[in-house]
C-alpha cells in the first residue's frame, strides 16, 4: 500500500481504527476520520508512532450533520493530489426518535446519507486516481430488513434494529447502484460483513441491552483486528483488481439478501438520497 492514500470514516474506535492501523503497518497514507476533531488528532499521532509511519493524518466531520460531510469532501478535494481508497465504515445503532442535525433519523442518516454524499462528492478525485477503490462496511443484519420507502425516516419502526437492518441494506444498494454508475471507470465499490464485533456501536443502546451484549454477549463477538480483516482485504488484495458491486463476508464474496439486488430500489433509493442530501440526481 505504499504510496496509496485511504480515507477510513469512523476510525478513532473499533474496526475503523483497527483498519487504518493496519493500512498504515502496510505502508498507507492514511487519513483518520472522526467526528472530534481533537481525539481524530491524538488518534492520528498514536498510529504515526506506534507504525512508524510517518504519513498518517486526521480530518473531522459529523456525519449526523451533512453540511460538515460537503465540508469535509471540499477540503479533502482541494487538499489531496489522489484518494486511492475511500472505506466508509462510520456507523451508529441511533435511538428510537434520534434526529440528526438535518431532521432526519439519525442511524439512516449516519449510516447512508452521510456515505451517500461523501462519495458523490469525492468521485472525481477516485476518479483521476483509478485503479481506486470504494469499500462499504454492512452486515449481515440486512438480510432481515426491507425498505419502506414511505417510512425512511423510521417514524412508524419500533425500537432501533430495524432502522440498522435497513440502514445496512441501503449500504449494499448503494453499492449497486454505484458498481453500475462507475462501470468502466477503474474504480470498483464492495461491502462487507465484519462480524459480531466488540466494538462502539452498541454504545447508544438501552442499558439492560448494553448490558447483556458487552457482558455474557461479549463471549460471542469477535476482536476489532479480527472484524477490520474484511476491509483492508477488499482495500489491498491485489486479486480484487477490477471486482466490484460485490458482498464479502470472511474475504469471501456471497449473495447478498434478495432485497439488496433489487435494481428497481437501489435506483429509487439513489433518487430519494439525492434529493434528501441536495445532490443532483
Amino acid at each position: 500500500m505504499n504510496g496509496r492514500i485511504c480515507l477510513v470514516t469512523g476510525s478513532t474506535h473499533g474496526i475503523g481504527l483497527a483498519t487504518a492501523r493496519a493500512l498504515a503497518e502496510m505502508g498507507a497514507t492514511v487519513l483518520v476520520h472522526g467526528r472530534d476533531g481533537v481525539r481524530a488528532r491524538a488518534v492520528a499521532r498514536t498510529l504515526g508512532r506506534d507504525t512508524g509511519n510517518l504519513n498518517v493524518r486526521s480530518v473531522h466531520a459529523d456525519f449526523a450533520e451533512l453540511a460538515q460531510v460537503r465540508r469535509l469532501a471540499q477540503e479533502l478535494e482541494s487538499g489531496l493530489p489522489r484518494l486511492d481508497v475511500l472505506i466508509n465504515n462510520a456507523g451508529v445503532m441511533g435511538a428510537p426518535g434520534a434526529r440528526s442535525a438535518d431532521g432526519y433519523d439519525l442511524t439512516f442518516a449516519v449510516n447512508h446519507l452521510a456515505p451517500f454524499l461523501l462519495t458523490n462528492l469525492l468521485l472525481g478525485r477516485l476518479r483521476q486516481s483509478a485503479p481506486a477503490r470504494i469499500i462499504v462496511v454492512a452486515s449481515e443484519a440486512h438480510r432481515r430488513a426491507a425498505l419502506d420507502f414511505g417510512d425512511l425516516m423510521n417514524a412508524r419502526v419500533p425500537g432501533f434494529l430495524t432502522a440498522y437492518e435497513r440502514s445496512k441494506l441501503a449500504n449494499l444498494l448503494l453499492v449497486r447502484s454505484l458498481a453500475r454508475r462507475l462501470a468502466g471507470s477503474g474504480v470498483s465499490v464492495n461491502a462487507l460483513h465484519p462480524g459480531l464485533v466488540a466494538s462502539q456501536l452498541f454504545r447508544g443502546l438501552p442499558l439492560p441491552l448494553r448490558l447483556l451484549l458487552l457482558g455474557p454477549g461479549r463471549l460471542a463477538m469477535i476482536s476489532t483486528e479480527r472484524g477490520a480483516r474484511g476491509s483492508v482485504y477488499l482495500a489491498s488484495a491485489p486479486g480484487l483488481a477490477g471486482e466490484s458491486g460485490g458482498y464479502y463476508r470472511r474475504c469471501r464474496r456471497v449473495a447478498p439478501s434478495a432485497e439488496a439486488e433489487s435494481d428497481a430500489d437501489a435506483e429509487r433509493l439513489w433518487l430519494e438520497s439525492a434529493r434528501l442530501t441536495g445532490l443532483a440526481a
